[in-house]
């Protein structure tokens, strides 16, 4: 049987509840069970037992973060997150170090990884819309989703693991559609699930 780690890494807001993050982590949840998926889901908002956190990612066969973007980048709880598990990772349970050894330390740099035959996929919302990226004239100035996600893939690298294409909702404070969305990434799971 398969299992996926899904980590909903919404954090509160008045202004933002979460509850667009948390159906699409349901949704995670449903299609993945009728797959044959095992799956197990932390928030950020439960108490954080590192070492279990640890044996979560090396249980998974695939880990899925679910999160908003805010302020370009990922919540400020799930980098803490990373921060304590993470970190607490580098002495062999999600890599061996950075990768580098005594013997040459110029080579081999992020190459340390122990979850080879892991892949993630990351799911995110925006409040941008789909326009602001890909177009040298917009905002990101041609950057696309992924480029501004750039270091959350580096981290998922950093241990090894194979990505799976990005899904994005975008303009979901503003000028939401939710049907859209949910539909798209039902097309999303199916493709890569």
């Amino acid at each position: 049987m398969n299992k996926a780690l899904i980590i909903n890494a919404h954090q509160y807001y008045p202004f933002s509840e979460g509850k667009l993050n948390a159906t699409l982590v349901d949704k995670m949840v449903s299609h993945l069970n009728a797959k044959g998926f095992e799956t197990r889901v932390v928030t950020m908002d439960a108490p954080l037992n590192i070492e279990q956190q640890l044996e979560l990612h090396r249980w998974a066969d695939v880990v899925l973060l679910q999160s908003p973007i805010n302020w370009m980048g990922l919540p400020w709880s799930f980098k803490k997150y990373m921060d304590e598990v993470y970190t607490a990772g580098m002495g062999g349970a999600l890599c061996n170090g950075d990768g580098r050894s005594a013997d040459n330390p110029k080579a081999n740099y992020g190459r340390g990884g122990t979850l080879t035959n892991t892949r993630y996929m990351l799911s995110v919302t925006f409040n941008a819309p789909a326009e602001s990226f890909n177009d040298e004239h917009a905002f990101f100035e041609g950057k696309s989703v992924d480029d501004l996600l750039f270091p959350a893939h580096m981290n998922f690298k950093f241990f090894g693991m194979q990505s799976i294409p990005t899904f994005s909702c975008f303009d979901v404070m503003k000028n939401a559609d939710i049907e859209r969305d949910l539909a798209r990434f039902e097309t999303h799971l199916n493709t890569y699930f």
